[in-house]
């Protein structure tokens, strides 16, 4: 028998990050959304019309909670609950059981696994651990910087009053410091200047990028593996060319120039993006086979000053970061030796990837 649609008034839940399972008065699957697909690693077509075992198994908490809600109309939610489908690995889930009266639907349950629970608890740490961070070296840069131009001056009027060569050495050493330390500051400023946004295409970014760092590196090499299919994003180009190339220079200095880079586009369905539910988003890759991220540094990585590499000012990955979030995306890491890999998330907005409040 094929299961029934799910009400109008249900339509809402494919949206949902959190995973939704809609149940008639025999436990048979009527509905599954997107992201209950994700979770249990399954298709509607493999579950809808099918026993809520084939999905669970028989946790005995639920059992009784399902029995309570059919018939006695009680709400239910549990924590910490432990699911296995059958030949699946098994999963830690909070869920709620609620009785609901619509056509064929008598039950929805709501899943929330746990340990993606535990990941945006820290996300959302980390996020404002780092902004706390970004506005103290705001702060500082700008008290440095006043004092840098007073330095520079005098070093400058002092180098014009001596007449001893060797003496304006050192005046020479003082004016070009006064300078690299002004760029530095001009750097952490830099994230905070006011968007340009526009319609971009990421792959005319991307080609940017390669021909950029290949002109740097010229043992590089570059690869492409892109979705051409994608839409235009609305964005920033000249913050979202340097957060990539930031990314890519890194991998490169970390490779000494020699070594693969690979760019990968891709298309991600019902992304959760700064408490913002899309149906659509952009993943943008890019992989290098170099030593990977020293593992003192790894979870300070985005940092500001944090850096694995002699000579480095540890601003490049903390402007990525900072421009990404600008454009309500995400950035994350996975490092080992011989494969890193940054993943870049943006929001697709317009059609077909509206966004919804969670």
């Amino acid at each position: 028998m094929k299961p029934a649609a799910p009400h109008p008034a249900f339509s809402g839940l494919d949206l949902l990050s959190s995973a939704v399972v809609l149940l008639d008065g025999g436990l048979i699957v009527q509905y599954i959304n997107p992201a209950g697909e994700n979770l249990f690693a399954v298709g509607a077509k493999q579950v809808c019309g099918r026993s809520l075992v084939q999905l669970l198994g028989e946790p005995p908490v639920l059992s009784v909670a399902l029995e309570n809600a059919l018939k006695n109309n009680w709400s239910y939610t549990g924590h910490n609950i432990t699911v296995q489908r059958p030949g699946a690995e098994k999963l830690s889930v909070d869920c709620t059981v609620t009785p609901v009266e619509d056509r064929n639907t008598r039950v929805l349950l709501e899943f929330r696994p746990i340990d993606q629970q535990l990941k945006v608890a820290r996300e959302e740490r980390l996020l404002e651990q780092q902004q706390a961070n970004r506005e103290l070296i705001r702060n500082l840069a700008h008290e440095i910087k006043n004092p840098l131009g007073g330095i520079r001056g005098s070093a400058q009027l002092l180098e014009h009053e001596l007449n001893n060569p060797l003496l304006r050495e050192y005046t020479e050493v003082i004016i070009n410091e006064a300078d690299r330390l002004q760029e530095l500051m001009n750097r952490l400023l830099t994230s905070h200047r006011l968007m340009q946004p526009a319609p971009v295409n990421i792959h005319e970014i991307l080609e940017r990028v390669r021909r950029l760092i290949l002109a740097e590196f010229s043992r590089l090499r570059v690869h492409r593996d892109y979705d051409t299919s994608l839409p235009d994003i609305h964005g920033d180009k000249e913050q979202l060319i340097q957060a990539i190339l930031n990314i890519a220079r890194n991998a490169a200095q970390a490779m000494h120039g020699d070594g693969d880079i690979t760019f990968r586009t891709r298309a991600q369905r019902q992304v959760t993006l700064a408490k913002q539910r899309h149906r659509l988003a952009l993943e943008i890759q890019i992989v290098d086979n170099g030593p990977g991220i020293p593992d003192d540094i790894r979870e300070r990585i985005f940092y500001p000053l944090v850096t694995g590499r002699d000579g480095g000012s540890g601003l490049g990955l903390t402007l990525a970061q900072s421009f990404v979030q600008q454009h309500q995306g995400s950035i994350e890491v996975d490092s080992r030796p011989g494969r890193t890999c940054f993943t870049l998330l943006l929001p697709i907005k317009g059609k077909g990837g509206n966004r919804e409040q969670e």
